[in-house]
C-alpha cells in the first residue's frame, strides 16, 4: 500500500485513495464533497467506462431506437438533429439503460445472448477505465496542479479482479498508486440498497458463471421461458443475489490490498478533513490487527 501508516497518510502533502463497496454506500457522495472542498480530483470510474470506452456503443443505442420512429429517422438521415449522451458523475442512467435487462422484449428486455455480450463488454470497459487511474493521477497533478486524487470505483470492481491473487494486474497497478478503501456496508443497509436500485439502477456488471447461475435459478424458481421473464423483477433478483455474492470479494479485496471504513461512519462525514481522520483510523486497525497476528 502507498499509505502504510496513520502518519504517513496524514502527513503526505499527496493523498491518493480509491474507494470501492456497494453502489450507494457513499462513494459518489465522499468524492463529490472531496472535489468540492476544492483541492482533491475525482476521477469516477463509471464516467470513464461511459464516455470513454462505451459511448459509441450508447449512443448507437438512442439511434436505433430513434430509427424506428418515422419522423426521427428522417431527421437522424438528412443530418438534422443530434443525438448524444449526457452522462454525468451523478447520473449513469445513460450505461445503465445500454447495459439493459434481460427478459420479455415487449417489456423493454434483451434476450440473454444480447445482454451477455453488452455485459462483456462493459467488463473490458471497466477493466480498462480501472487501468487508466494512473494516467489521472498525473493529469491531474501536471495539468491541474492536484495533489490529492479521489477514485470512485465501479460497484463491479470485485468482479473483474481477482482478490487473492497477489499478481492480479488491475490490483497491482491500483495499489501501486492508491490506497483501497472499503466502504462497508451492514445487514440493515441491504433492503434500502435494493430500493434505491429498483428508483435508479446503477451499471451492474455480473460474471457469466453468476449471471447464468442466477437466471437459470429464476427461470426454475417461476417457471417461465427467457421470453416470459419481467426484466425488472430479474434485476431486482440479480442485485439481491449479487450483494451477497460480492460481500466476501470486496472483503478479500480489503484484506489484502487496503482497509476497510463503515458505511455508517462514511454518511456521517462533512469534511475532507474527516475522511482523512477516516481512513487514518482503519490504518491503525489494520495495523494493530497485522501486529497480533
Amino acid at each position: 500500500m502507498i499509505h502504510e501508516s496513520a502518519r504517513d497518510w496524514l502527513e503526505s502533502p499527496r493523498k491518493r485513495v480509491l474507494l470501492f463497496g456497494m453502489s450507494g454506500l457513499g462513494k459518489t457522495h465522499v468524492s463529490n464533497m472531496l472535489r468540492e472542498g476544492g483541492n482533491w480530483f475525482h476521477y469516477s470510474v463509471d464516467y470513464r467506462i461511459g464516455t470513454r470506452y462505451m459511448g459509441e456503443h450508447i449512443v448507437d443505442n438512442f439511434k436505433r431506437e430513434a430509427m424506428r420512429n418515422p419522423f426521427l429517422r428522417e431527421l437522424l438521415m438528412s443530418d438534422s438533429i443530434y443525438i448524444a449522451s449526457n452522462i454525468t458523475f451523478d447520473n449513469l442512467a445513460p450505461l445503465s439503460t445500454y447495459l439493459g435487462k434481460p427478459g420479455n422484449p415487449e417489456k423493454g428486455g434483451l434476450s440473454l445472448a444480447e445482454y451477455m455480450r453488452r455485459q462483456e463488454q462493459h467488463r473490458r470497459a471497466e477493466i480498462a477505465a480501472l487501468l487508466d487511474t494512473a494516467h489521472f493521477i498525473a493529469r491531474a497533478r501536471e495539468l491541474y496542479g492536484y495533489d490529492n486524487f479521489v477514485c470512485d470505483s465501479g460497484g463491479s470492481i470485485c468482479e473483474v479482479v481477482e482478490p487473492d491473487d497477489p499478481g492480479d494486474e488491475v490490483l497491482r497497478a491500483l495499489s501501486e498508486n492508491l490506497l483501497l478503501v472499503w466502504i462497508r456496508g451492514s445487514e440493515a443497509h441491504t433492503e434500502e440498497l435494493i430500493r434505491r436500485f429498483e428508483r435508479a439502477p446503477k451499471p451492474m456488471y455480473y460474471r457469466p458463471a453468476f449471471l447464468a447461475e442466477v437466471w437459470n435459478e429464476y427461470l426454475s424458481k417461476n417457471n417461465v421461458k427467457e421470453n416470459e421473464v419481467d426484466p425488472d423483477d430479474f434485476a431486482r433478483h440479480a442485485f439481491a443475489r449479487a450483494m451477497a455474492h460480492r460481500q466476501p470479494r470486496y472483503e478479500a479485496m480489503a484484506r489484502n490490498w487496503g482497509v476497510t471504513v463503515e458505511a455508517e461512519d462514511v454518511a456521517a462525514l462533512d469534511t475532507a478533513e474527516a475522511f482523512e481522520a477516516l481512513v487514518a483510523r482503519a490504518l491503525e486497525k489494520r495495523a494493530l490487527e497485522k501486529s497480533c497476528g
